[in-house]
């Protein structure tokens, strides 16, 4: 009586274990935060460049010396035109595709507000 037990108990340890490690974790999609203006009020994104996987998002947040946006060379769905004007306005894009972005302020491209985005 007791033997039947034992591996009763001894193939639900079993099953449990089997279940935990076929538990694959997923990867998470991330958000990195890029500044419009850096802290100390220098006309650059901060940071100038991001490296990021497929499927992550940047937040694009207006910080200081406003108007600001973010135009990305040849891509129209990344980016956003429309001038930033309030501290703290903010948007966010996804990044689907492996590739390098290169984008810029349009107002203050010419004072080297240029960024980088490098997706793997």
């Amino acid at each position: 009586m007791l033997k039947p037990l034992i591996r009763s108990v001894l193939a639900a340890c079993f099953s449990m274990l089997l279940i935990m490690g076929l538990n694959v974790p997923t990867a998470q999609a991330k958000t990195v935060e890029v500044k419009l203006g850096t802290d100390d009020g220098m006309l650059a994104f901060s940071p100038s460049s991001v490296n990021i996987s497929a499927g992550d998002s940047i937040k694009f947040v207006n910080n200081k010396l406003a108007p600001h946006n973010a135009v990305f060379d040849g891509n129209e769905a990344l980016s956003h035109p429309d001038l930033a004007f309030a501290p703290g306005e903010s948007w966010t894009k996804t990044f689907s595709d492996p590739g390098t972005y290169d984008f810029y302020c349009e107002p203050h491209r010419g004072a080297g507000m240029v960024g980088k985005v490098v997706v793997n």
